[in-house]
């Protein structure tokens, strides 16, 4: 059994590990907060490009766009979004899991220091990474998005695909690759758009008006569908912010309530082994006494 002195010593390193992830997870929980506020934030400008791109799709010819058009996929181009720091659980590691599944050709790009860390290590072809702060600001994430996607146009990579965790809740984050580029039906790809910013879909467009667009249907199109791959991967930012705060906030529990457990039994320990010299102690004194008398 460990001395009383070593036991102390292991009790007051765990009170005090107990009291950092407490912080920690108070920390968490506030940027949480704010991550998903910021997440929620988004969905006005989602519903009004929907509607707008729901007006727009009669008048469009879809073969016009490259964005619109299906090719051969020789290479892909994925898109791999992490947290910068640790100490949020398997996150990041479901995010690999699914990066080491990908057998065919692909050129990754990075948004995340963890993710540029594995890529490296993994020795997979990664073309660049991109740095942005923990608060994602729009401007950061769009030049990101204007490299990957003249990439795309150029013939580098033929698909835009991102891997990132998709926030449920607090305690659910899935790990998810979701296709961006080519959008292969213009129609099919307003559907989901809208029910991905919670639009009821369709009825509420009147497609017996009559739009005259200036300065003209191609144009406007041309406008709104890089507005749109960049709104998408911006979400997606916002999406992984919110669910590395609330892994990152449930792990610390997870600790803090770990380490009161531990306290707990340490003390229990620590109580034994007092009490255990105690009554060596007095079955010492009284042995003494019975051989002096």
């Amino acid at each position: 059994m460990a001395s009383t002195r070593d036991i102390r010593r292991r009790i007051k390193s765990v009170k005090n590990t107990r009291q950092i992830t407490k912080a920690m997870e108070l920390v968490a929980a506030s940027k949480m907060k704010k991550a998903q506020q910021a997440a929620l934030a988004g969905r006005p400008y989602a519903q009004l490009l929907s509607t707008m791109l729901a007006t727009l799709a009669p008048a469009a010819d879809e073969q016009l766009h490259p964005f619109l058009v299906r090719r051969t996929v020789k290479t892909r181009g994925i898109i791999l979004i992490t947290s910068d720091k640790g100490l949020c659980g398997p996150l990041n590691a479901n995010l690999f899991k699914l990066a080491a599944d990908i057998k065919t050709p692909a050129k990754f790009y990075s948004i995340g220091r963890k993710g540029t860390q594995f890529l490296a290590r993994t020795k997979r072809d990664l073309v660049a990474d991109f740095p942005v702060h923990d608060r994602a600001p729009f401007g950061e994430v769009k030049v990101a998005v204007e490299f990957v996607v003249k990439q795309f146009l150029e013939g580098v990579v033929d698909t835009i695909e991102v891997i990132y965790p998709r926030f449920k809740n607090t305690l659910v984050q899935e790990p998810v690759v979701r296709p961006v580029l080519p959008l292969d039906n213009l129609r099919e790809f307003i559907e989901s758009l809208q029910r991905h910013a919670g639009v009821v879909a369709a009825a509420e467009v009147n497609h017996t008006r009559q739009f005259v667009f200036e300065p003209g249907a191609k144009a406007v199109l041309n406008a709104l569908l890089p507005f749109y791959v960049s709104r998408e991967v911006y979400q997606f930012v916002l999406s992984t912010r919110a669910s590395e705060h609330s892994a990152r906030m449930v792990a610390m529990k997870t600790a803090k309530d770990n380490a009161t457990k531990l306290v707990g039994e340490l003390t229990l320990e620590y109580n034994k082994a007092r009490q255990a010299a105690i009554t060596q102690e007095i079955l010492e004194i009284a042995a003494a006494s019975f051989s002096a008398a």
